[in-house]
């Protein structure tokens, strides 16, 4: 019922070209780009030698803009966080349009947030506007001594032809600038075993995962769920974040010796 959902809209979308100034999958926008990018470096800033970290995981606003206003609007009532990351599936359809509304949106929220790119944000020409609007699909960067290792993971996108997820990208990740970081955190939209996900190697991704310094836990959208699972029994946690729609995200705390996590409800 939830795909029929999004076909109606995408169909809805590219039936309605009257009613944009430009075809719904040209990927000219206008306002901000490069908002990763710009971000990192506030983030990386502004938690430089902290030894606490306080981040919120959201993720598959898709359509729901109202849903979504909100949790922002909860967000802004917050003192304690640091940065924010969506982990994918900022529109429905993958349109300029849809990229454009929720990145107004987003823009609400207090502090720096950086976005992971969700399988609905391939559709059309949309992996384009992602890479305008927001940069690489695969990316890292370090706050405090935490390495935040973000990734593509939406394998079925390009009929595994790609090498998604980028293992070479991992392998080349692990010990680079090593001297800045301690822990580890893997973001990702689609968790291993997913239908999106490649899962012949999942079990390499795995290995590569763990091989990241101090992995504290990994964490995914997608699913429009809560999930915490060790999904390959090796005590690694995977931590699905909900969608939009059903009003909750995740902030967790990492602190010197662990991490923590809470479910705030909007």
């Amino acid at each position: 019922m939830r795909y029929l959902y999004y076909l109606i809209m995408c169909l809805l979308l590219m039936s309605c070209k009257e009613a944009f100034d430009m075809h719904p999958y040209d990927v000219r926008f206008d306002g901000q780009d490069n908002i990763n990018h710009t971000n990192i470096q506030r983030i990386e800033k502004s938690c430089e030698g902290k030894d606490t970290l306080r981040i919120a995981f959201i993720g598959d606003t898709h359509g729901w803009y109202s849903d979504t206003k909100d949790m922002v609007n909860d967000i802004k009532g917050r003192s304690d966080l640091d940065f924010v990351v969506h982990l994918g599936d900022l529109t429905d359809c993958g349109t300029s349009k849809e990229y454009v509304w929720m990145r107004d949106i987003l823009a609400g929220i207090p502090v720096p947030y950086v976005a992971v790119i969700g399988n609905h944000d391939f559709l059309g020409t949309g992996d384009q506007v992602f890479h305008a609007m927001y940069g690489d699909n695969d990316y890292t960067f370090i706050a405090g001594r935490v390495k935040f290792v973000c990734l593509n993971t939406n394998a079925t996108e390009y009929d595994y032809l790609a090498a998604v997820p980028n293992l070479d990208f991992m392998e080349s990740e692990i010990h680079k600038d090593s001297a800045l970081f301690d822990r580890s955190v893997v973001c990702m939209h689609a968790r291993p075993y997913s239908e999106q996900f490649n899962n012949n190697v999942a079990k390499v991704f795995q290995y590569y995962v763990s091989n990241f310094p101090g992995l504290l836990f990994c964490v995914n959208g997608h699913d429009h769920q809560q999930q915490m699972s060790s999904i390959y029994g090796d005590g690694i946690m995977y931590y699905g974040i909900d969608s939009a729609e059903h009003r909750n995200y995740m902030i967790f705390t990492i602190t010197p010796t662990d991490y923590s996590y809470e479910i705030v409800y909007f």
